[in-house]
């Protein structure tokens, strides 16, 4: 195909720019004739396309800072930017909105709820309606549903075997 296709490809490969792309002078036409990316990783592999070293312009500043911050420094409340919950990551709403989720599946498995009623809260959960599990079960008592602590407790159970 050419050294240009040979380029591109091995660049995809390594996830590398094509000018940090290098092919050795014997090796060039193979790489000419190389067609697919699997004739290019041969070509890596024996060592004929190969990558530059990546650049890594790092002050010493710089460098100082990352290994505070390894330790522990530079993370006081003056730096930070955003609600705790911001800062822990997406990890939090997780958590919530799948365990509110399992709930009413587990509600409607149980026939406690019917489809309209779980389809209506499963869009109330995703546009995180309710806080917790708790507030779940509260707006599905409001709504007439009738939950025991049994239940919740048996629901609880079986999640805690599928999900660990």
């Amino acid at each position: 195909m050419g050294v240009i296709f040979a380029k591109r490809a091995a660049g995809s490969i390594l996830n590398r720019g094509t000018s940090a792309i290098r092919i050795k002078a014997d090796a060039v036409p193979e790489a000419m004739k190389a067609l697919t990316k699997d004739d290019i990783r041969k070509l890596i592999g024996n060592g004929s396309i190969y990558t530059i070293r990546e650049k890594h312009n790092v002050s010493r500043r710089a460098r100082l800072n990352r290994k505070a911050r390894s330790e522990g420094r530079r993370r006081g409340i003056g730096r930070r930017r955003g609600t705790d919950k911001a800062r822990a990551g997406t990890g939090v709403w997780e958590k919530k909105v799948r365990s509110q989720r399992r709930l009413i599946k587990e509600l409607k498995l149980m026939k406690k709820i019917d489809t309209k009623t779980f389809n209506d809260f499963y869009k109330h959960i995703k546009g995180n309606e309710y806080a917790t599990k708790a507030t779940v079960i509260l707006h599905l008592r409001e709504q007439g549903i009738t939950i025991t602590d049994e239940e919740l407790k048996s629901i609880k159970e079986k999640a805690a075997q599928e999900y660990r």
